[in-house]
């Protein structure tokens, strides 16, 4: 494989993860495919998707995380602001305490997790770029605060 082949195929790598915004999951398949094509091919492509599927790996890990903490949250808040009553005669079902009042909390929360997603989205997509940059150039990136889930 040519210098600048595996420079092209390394850059597609990073730029393949970019999917998941028309394909469901296409930042992994699209990865995984184009690496294991051609790892055994070429170290510097090797490294480039190992990189790649780490940093994708952790941003998903990351988005979890963030959604495990704020919905329970969310949740928990609504739960304990609203007094639930049903009738079982009637069949109806029927919230009584609900005010705005009650729910500044749960905004605050909703607003800074959807924030600090958007975020993460934000510096997902400008380090896939500069990765597929430095790809290009040759250069090896490591993407930071990334789990070595492939070394």
């Amino acid at each position: 494989m040519t210098l600048v082949n595996e420079r092209t195929i390394a850059s597609l790598t990073h730029l393949s993860t970019l999917t998941q915004y028309f394909i469901p999951l296409g930042n992994f398949i699209f990865p995984i495919i184009i690496w294991s094509a051609k790892k055994n091919e070429s170290e510097f492509v090797d490294s480039n998707g190992k990189q790649t599927l780490n940093f994708q790996l952790s941003i998903f890990l990351y988005s979890i995380i963030l959604c495990a903490i704020a919905i329970p949250i969310i949740i928990y808040q609504v739960m304990k602001n609203v007094e639930f009553k049903h009738s079982f005669n009637d069949h109806d079902f029927i919230i009584d305490n609900l005010n705005r009042s009650d729910f500044t909390g749960i905004l605050i929360l909703a607003i800074v997790a959807a924030i600090l997603f958007g975020l993460l989205k934000v510096i997902e997509f400008v380090l896939v770029v500069y990765a597929a940059v430095k790809a290009s150039n040759g250069e090896n990136y490591k993407y930071p605060l990334t789990i070595p889930f492939f070394k």
